[in-house]
């Protein structure tokens, strides 16, 4: 009788495993049902996410490729315009020695052929970093030339005389031409 006990014992726990086993396919078959509704809006999610960032990534990539180019270019012109102060102080010393060449007699000198060589030294090497003299043969120019006066005998927008040259640096006006005017 115990026996029977005891087996009939082990077929009802058999039975209830049988059946707890049987509860647990259930429930995991329904959480695989659940989890892959899941998992597919998981999936849509991630990759809206991921199409966010791409874009996100996109336009940083362009944004940092401006701000080079930006910086790029006005290290150019920072490099260009780098010389605008001592190109403007040394303008003065040409002056100088073209008001020296127009003070001294006809007669050439080795004075005056020295200072001669010194000015066309310096303005070559002037010439070579970008820094030109201004036109003054076509007309008078409000942008290139500041007028001081009015010339009598000169046409009406021509200049007549040129009091102190104009120089630009790299196409910018470093200096505007001292001119007269006609009227």
């Amino acid at each position: 009788m115990a026996n029977e006990q005891k087996n009939q014992a082990q077929e009802n726990q058999s039975e209830v495993e049988k059946h707890e086993q049987e509860a647990q396919v259930e429930e995991n078959n329904e959480q695989a049902d659940v989890s892959v509704e899941d998992l597919q809006a998981q999936i849509t999610k991630l990759e809206e996410s991921l199409k966010l960032e791409k874009a996100r990534a996109a336009n940083a990539i362009y944004e940092s490729e401006k701000v080079k180019e930006r910086v790029e270019r006005e290290a150019d012109t920072a490099k260009k315009f780098a010389l605008e102060k001592f190109a403007k102080s040394l303008l003065d010393s040409v002056d100088n020695l073209e008001r020296a060449i127009q003070a001294t007699s006809e007669e050439k000198s080795p004075l005056l052929e020295g200072v001669e060589l010194t000015l066309k030294s310096l303005l070559t090497t002037l010439e070579k970093n970008g820094i030109v003299a201004v036109d003054t043969a076509n007309g008078f120019n409000a942008e290139l030339h500041q007028a001081v006066g009015i010339d009598p005998e000169a046409k009406v927008g021509e200049i007549g005389n040129v009091l102190q040259k104009g120089y630009t640096l790299s196409g910018r006006l470093l200096r505007p031409a001292m001119v007269t005017v006609g009227q």
